[in-house]
């Protein structure tokens, strides 16, 4: 499937102290549940965490994952999710959050650690764990905490004494004073619904007594039910893999991943080393002090120590993933992987779509096209639901989608800032004409009149996807003549699942689609392609509204129609894309209102060029159109042209007298 847009201040977890001893949501189902059991594509999306790990090390596969802290603005809440996003293209086995107890990390706050946990899981698509700590925290406080993640749908949880907030820890009455009391809490209450992740010490915590008085705490943790163990950053291999094979000796057989924190400039190492208690060893210091003002030149140190570190500890063969320190960085991190070979450039799309990592959403395979370049609102539109479309999407008369009023939610709007908006989309409209350019300028790539490139739409936050270039051409036509297209997909007809443009799902497959095409145009444009799709009936299905409510369709009994499928070895026929005439109404709301939210609120009230987007809201229609004869070259562009043979553009005076009446 192809739509118009790609298809992931604090301390980083080796800061924390971890001095461990010995002391659904209700409601009714909104879709039907009698669908088909087509076999999950993706064994990743229902398998724990703890099983990915073990498979992953029966079969030898090495894997990495990413450590983030919480923002602390909201600003930097959208930028991190972002991040996500371009990380986890990678293949991350999973990522996680740590909790500071001063920033409210249990909250709804945008910059709060479990909004920042849920976020990635639900929307993002990651395997998250969420850091847990005892500081300051009663024992029904911390059970609400963790009542709180299993709704959200977190699974994982890191389990953590933390800092003090004085120079020494003082005891919290009911609370928990030692990180294995919390993971037995957690097992109590929760049983084993949670994976359990706690931290180890290469040269033992610096609070503990000695270096085995701290292996002997470790392994009551394990003991107490914890699932794996993340280590403390270290800046020489021996040292970890002499703490591995300590910790073996003792009795500790789960997995232990090291921690590694590639260095990124003298200020963070410094601030690091102070929160850690650790010693930077003479040969590092050696390099780094005569390039300590030199921030590129440590930079590339650090990734090639890190490097050189982290082969010693693969080739080990005793350590089969690593777990990368960021900073919330990304270069350092995402270079020292491309050395390694980690870092997956293209990771294989186990669906057309980005998925979710909630636990009840793990058996989702079908989704309406129109959210194709939002998945985030569709994901939050229906988060109520109690189960998910798996093998059809059937025939619902009514889905329930959820309303999208919160267009304020840090990951539901643009990364990009309202001054760069207005360099992309335009400081002053002129015209119609106007928002054509910035459509055309979006598909073409090519900079606007103000020498800036139009990166984004309010439909489509990021730049196009590979896929659209095989429609690129035509789509630069018909969006400079005033078919301002938000969706699209070429016709495909069974190329291998393993196509680096088109391809999804297991190799050995073949994947189909029917072309489509979605776009907003003008109702004199709407007329006549009402009269030229008479003679493309029944080859081509449409479904033609307004912002009012008017509704135009010839979809046979509002069914669903299938526009991408894929047929795989041992497998049932997936159909993981529809266009659903009943969905597409709850689509064409939102559709309209970010003309609006996203665009016409950029400028000032009544100001012709708000006035402009707010004419194109009021007047013109959304309008989708799927040829069904996915094996034939697709007609649709010619069904375009047709239309524009019969409705010569007579556009600007329509818009005028629109302005002149609202200001008169």
């Amino acid at each position: 499937m192809v739509n118009q847009v790609q298809r992931g201040d604090g301390t980083c977890q080796s800061c924390k102290s971890d001095s461990s001893g010995a002391s659904n949501s209700g409601g009714e189902s909104s879709k039907e549940s009698s669908r088909c059991s087509t076999p999950v594509l993706d064994s990743d999306r229902s398998d724990r965490l703890r099983d990915k790990m073990r498979r992953r090390m029966e079969s030898g596969d090495h894997w990495f994952s990413l450590e983030f802290f919480p923002p602390r603005t909201a600003s930097g809440a959208v930028n991190l999710i972002s991040r996500f996003d371009r990380m986890g293209s990678g293949g991350p086995l999973f990522i996680d959050i740590t909790w500071h107890p001063a920033g409210d990390p249990g909250s709804d706050k945008e910059t709060s650690s479990m909004m920042i946990a849920s976020t990635a899981v639900n929307y993002c698509g990651l395997e998250s764990i969420l850091h847990l700590t005892c500081c300051n925290q009663t024992k029904e406080k911390i059970t609400g905490y963790l009542a709180k993640a299993k709704h959200l749908g977190l699974k994982n949880i890191m389990a953590l004494r933390g800092d003090p907030v004085g120079a020494d820890w003082e005891e919290e009455e009911g609370g928990f004073n030692y990180a294995t009391d919390l993971v037995k809490h957690i097992r109590s209450e929760f049983d084993d619904y949670f994976d359990i992740c706690v931290a180890g010490y290469p040269t033992g915590h610096p609070e503990a007594e000695s270096y085995e008085e701290d292996l002997r705490h470790l392994k009551e943790k394990v003991d107490a039910g914890a699932d794996f163990v993340i280590s403390q950053l270290f800046f020489r291999a021996d040292t970890f893999l002499k703490f591995l094979d300590d910790c073996r000796q003792i009795g500790i057989t789960c997995p232990i991943l090291p921690g590694i924190f590639p260095i990124q400039g003298y200020q963070s190492l410094r601030q690091l080393v102070k929160l850690s208690k650790l010693e930077v060893p003479e040969e590092i210091t050696k390099v780094i002090e005569p390039i300590k003002d030199n921030d590129a030149a440590i930079r590339n140190y650090g990734i090639q120590q890190a490097v050189e570190m982290c082969r010693v500890l693969l080739d080990s063969g005793k350590v089969p993933g690593l777990h990368f320190y960021t900073l919330n960085r990304e270069v350092a991190t995402m270079e020292v992987l491309r050395q390694l070979g980690l870092w997956i450039e293209d990771p294989r799309r186990p669906l057309p779509w980005a998925v979710s990592a909630h636990p009840k959403r793990k058996v989702e395979d079908v989704r309406p096209i129109f959210w194709a370049s939002r998945p985030k609102s569709y994901i939050y539109r229906t988060q109520d639901w109690d189960e998910f479309p798996n093998g059809r999407w059937g025939n619902s008369s009514s889905p329930a989608f959820g309303e999208l009023n919160d267009y304020y939610l840090f990951y539901l709007k643009s990364k990009s800032s309202k001054d760069a908006l207005l360099k992309m989309w335009g400081e002053e409209l002129m015209n119609e004409v106007s928002v054509f350019e910035v459509f055309t300028c979006y598909i073409t790539a090519q900079p606007n009149r103000s020498g800036h490139k139009v990166m984004c739409l309010p439909w489509n936050d990021e730049p196009l996807a590979s896929e659209t270039n095989l429609l690129k051409d035509e789509l630069e036509k018909v969006n400079r003549r005033g078919v301002l297209t938000i969706n699209s997909q070429p016709n495909i007809n069974g190329k291998p699942s393993t196509d680096p443009v088109v391809g999804w799902g297991p190799a050995g497959g073949y994947v189909f689609q029917k072309a489509y095409l979605e776009f907003f145009t003008s109702s004199e444009n709407v007329t006549a392609l009402l009269k030229v799709l008479k003679k493309y009936e029944p080859r081509v299905n449409y479904h033609i509204v307004n912002v009012h409510g008017r509704n135009l369709t010839n979809a046979p009994d509002l069914q669903p129609n299938a526009v991408t499928w894929g047929i795989f070895p041992g497998r049932e026929i997936v159909q993981p894309t529809v266009v659903d005439p009943v969905s597409f109404m709850y689509w064409k709301d939102e559709a309209f209102a970010l003309w609006i939210e996203q665009w016409a609120k950029l400028y000032e009230d009544e100001s012709p060029s708000r006035m402009i987007i707010k004419y194109i809201h009021d007047n013109y229609f959304l309008v989708n159109l799927v040829d069904n004869d996915f094996p034939l070259e697709n007609c649709l562009w010619q069904v375009i042209d047709d239309m524009f043979e019969l409705e010569p553009p007579q556009r600007i005076n329509k818009v005028l007298i629109y302005l002149l009446e609202a200001f008169l």
